[in-house]
């Protein structure tokens, strides 16, 4: 998959660059967000911000696309340590449909595994919240290794609670 320069122009970072800006000098993981109500999208945060400093160690810079108006992130990426982090806000989900990223189905959203990840012990603290301003619900997560605008490496969600390794995204393609 490629995702035009022309997009990434169009994406706009809440520091004023656009994506594809960023990436010209710097690997990127671009990280997109379920709706931040979500218990998964939670986890996502937390596990992400317990490995920032290693990530960066390795010259790889975190970038979030989300679908909340940005004052709302704010607030969220603040509660979770990542307020440094540069994000996007894309409530009409262009990007996310850009990118390759769908609505899940019943069973990607609501099928066993996800409610019995949704209540394990790992997820006690992570309580769902539901309310239109916080995204869509029914959005599939994603992540991209970007370098110099291309595309190096994705894991698209094929389950809502999935857990992806993180640290091996950075990782994989380092330029």
């Amino acid at each position: 998959m490629n995702v035009s320069e022309n997009i990434q122009s169009k994406m706009q970072l809440n520091t004023g660059k656009s994506l594809f800006e960023f990436t010209k000098s710097k690997n990127v993981l671009l990280i997109f967000l379920r709706h931040f109500g979500c218990v998964f999208c939670k986890e996502a945060m937390k596990d992400i911000a317990k490995i920032k400093k290693d990530i960066r160690a390795r010259g790889v810079e975190l970038v979030f696309v989300h679908m909340a108006d940005n004052e709302i992130a704010i607030k969220y990426f603040k509660d979770f340590g990542l307020a440094d982090c540069p994000h996007i806000s894309d409530p009409s989900k262009i990007y996310y449909n850009a990118f390759g990223l769908r609505k899940g189905s019943i069973t990607q959203l609501y099928g066993l595994q996800t409610w019995v990840r949704g209540f394990s012990a790992e997820n006690k603290g992570n309580k769902l919240e539901v309310s239109k301003s916080l995204g869509d619900a029914t959005q599939m997560p994603g992540i991209f290794h970007l370098f110099d605008g291309k595309i190096l490496e994705s894991y698209i969600h094929k389950l809502a609670s999935e857990k992806p390794d993180y640290m091996q995204m950075a990782e994989c393609c380092l330029v």
